[in-house]
């Protein structure tokens, strides 16, 4: 029986619009972000068609370049793919200003979903090398983040929600990221309009089944990133997933990444390496006990890979 490419298949937001259900990280350790550009390059030449990316992650810029020469190549049109961007908390009351700033390095008119990256207020400070002369991770002198203890995560969503709602031209959906259930619940009795998406970290080491079923009964697409357990990718070698990649004749990248989109979950695995990007797109039909399998690796012992030394500031995110 013949299944569809992982890059063949997509999902329905609440609001309508389709989301593929695969897709490119972009959140490149510092010295590989020049690589950018050819990954992706490479991912769409080999069929994705969204990229994910943010202000923070320093690369937007090798994006809009690649960009720009996919489309003087006519290898993609700009209404063929999605586009994801993100809101940093040092810029949690100017998303207006950090949605225009990635429009601008991108070199694009539009993105199809922004996020506010982070349920969390900074405040900006100036640095020399930082992005676009702004500090990523400001941090008071003992080093414990500079948070704007004034400001209030939820209004950098409520600015995303007034400019939807305004049908601004610059966007066509808006989402969350790294919320848990409790920040979720309160943003939905304060605001009007649901998230289409919620990004987290999510694999079998961390399932966050809570997450999951609140977010499905809410029409929240969930989306992952570290699908192999960030640097090293420790999940491709564990034995559940092995055995389960060696039952179904397929590799073990391709049964984590199968892993979430069998369960509606679009998934951002990052790669600057093209033979990787290329090896991601098939498609592993998991069954519900293969499922349940991958998730018991994580429920009795839970672990995060891509804690940020900031997050312990988000009551309930360690919770798993």
């Amino acid at each position: 029986m013949l299944h569809p490419k992982n890059t063949e298949i997509y999902f329905t937001l609440n609001n309508g619009n389709r989301m593929p259900a695969l897709g490119l990280g972009t959140a490149n350790e510092v010295e590989q972000i020049p690589e950018t550009k050819q990954a992706v390059k490479a991912a769409i030449k080999a069929g994705y068609r969204l990229i994910d990316t943010a202000w923070a992650y320093r690369c937007e810029q090798h994006i809009g370049e690649a960009l720009k020469e996919l489309f003087e190549e006519g290898v993609i049109k700009r209404e063929d793919i999605f586009i994801t961007t993100k809101v940093w908390p040092t810029h949690w009351d100017k998303a207006d200003e950090s949605i225009s700033r990635s429009l601008e390095n991108l070199g694009v008119d539009y993105v199809d979903l922004v996020l506010q990256h982070w349920p969390l207020c900074f405040n900006r400070v100036e640095s020399a090398d930082g992005i676009d002369g702004i500090d990523r991770n400001p941090t008071h002198e003992d080093g414990s983040p500079n948070i704007n203890e004034a400001g209030d995560y939820l209004d950098t969503f409520k600015q995303l929600e007034r400019m939807y709602l305004a049908k601004d031209p610059r966007f066509k959906a808006i989402g969350v990221s790294n919320y848990p259930v409790e920040y979720l619940q309160r943003l939905l009795k304060e605001c009007k309009v649901v998230p289409a998406v919620n990004q987290v970290e999510l694999h079998p080491f961390l399932p966050q089944l809570e997450l999951v079923e609140f977010c499905t009964a809410h029409h929240i697409v969930l989306e992952a990133f570290s699908p192999f357990g960030a640097t090293g990718a420790p999940l491709v070698k564990d034995s559940a997933v092995e055995a389960i990649a060696q039952k179904h004749a397929g590799d073990t990248n391709n049964v984590l990444l199968s892993y979430h989109i069998r369960q509606g979950i679009v998934v951002v695995p990052r790669s600057v390496n093209p033979k990787n990007i290329v090896s991601n797109i098939e498609f592993v039909p998991l069954t519900k006990d293969d499922i349940k399998t991958l998730n018991h690796i994580g429920l009795a012992d839970p672990k995060r890979f891509r804690d940020e030394p900031f997050a312990g500031s988000i009551p309930g995110f360690g919770e798993k």
